[in-house]
């Protein structure tokens, strides 16, 4: 998947070169296009922005180096503007863009930007949350972690991005690893047992017992999937949902 990134601050997007993702680029998994925006105006401060027409606090992302940039640096694909008035980033948005050849994602700043950018990129705007950040880099690296781990070969395995907490229906259950004992605190009796149908088991009845705890309307909507579930997981179930 080719990941073009439109920014006003290129070298925050130094993190993505390291990690998974980095050995991902590597590999050719994905190929990332970091481009300046400041290096496409014609202002000769570098200035990318302006007051807002009708007035008001703060600047607005100019139209002509944001186009500019996009048309003469070989960009393509689904354009998203990081948003906290867009829709919800989820693992639906993740999985579908994750499908893409390519994407572009537009990183603002100060008040936003000029709508008509938005209009003529036909833009799709993501939001990761219910809260305003000072830019959409951050945003940006979030979605971009997401996406490539529905993306093939981006991973150890392709299992685990479906099993990870979240995206099984359930929050996940409790980890532990050596030493068996730190601090008078034991790792769980059942995990060294050996018995693998008990541990399933316990890892299930923990993760009931979170996501029952933490975010009781994902349980509702795991109870009612469809999925089958065998006579003591039904248990579990009917003692967390009472």
């Amino acid at each position: 998947m080719k990941i073009n990134i439109l920014t006003i601050f290129p070298e925050m997007f130094a993190p993505l070169r390291e990690s998974m993702l980095g050995r991902a680029e590597e590999k050719g998994i994905l190929e990332f296009n970091i481009v300046d925006i400041r290096e496409f105006t014609t202002n000769k401060h570098k200035r990318v922005d302006d007051t807002p027409y009708g007035g008001g606090a703060g600047m607005v992302m100019q139209v002509q180096p944001i186009l500019d940039a996009y048309r003469g640096s070989d960009m393509g694909g689904q354009v998203i503007y990081m948003s906290p008035r867009g829709e919800i980033l989820s693992q639906e948005i993740a999985e579908e863009l994750s499908g893409l050849d390519e994407i572009t994602i537009l990183c603002g700043h100060y008040e936003g930007v000029d709508q008509r950018v938005l209009d003529l990129l036909d833009a799709r705007e993501i939001s990761i949350g219910d809260y305003v950040l000072t830019g959409g880099e951050l945003p940006a690296m979030v979605l971009i972690d997401t996406v490539a781990r529905f993306i093939e070969g981006v991973l150890a395995s392709e299992e685990s991005a479906m099993e990870e907490s979240v995206y099984s229906g359930l929050l996940e259950y409790p980890h532990y690893s050596k030493p068996r004992e730190i601090e008078g605190l034991e790792v769980p009796e059942v995990l060294t047992s050996g018995n693998h149908g008990e541990i399933d088991l316990w890892r299930f009845e923990k993760a009931v017992e979170l996501t029952a705890e933490r975010r009781p309307e994902m349980l509702e909507k795991y109870v009612k999937s469809g999925r089958e579930f065998s006579k003591r997981e039904r248990m579990i179930l009917e003692k967390n949902t009472r």
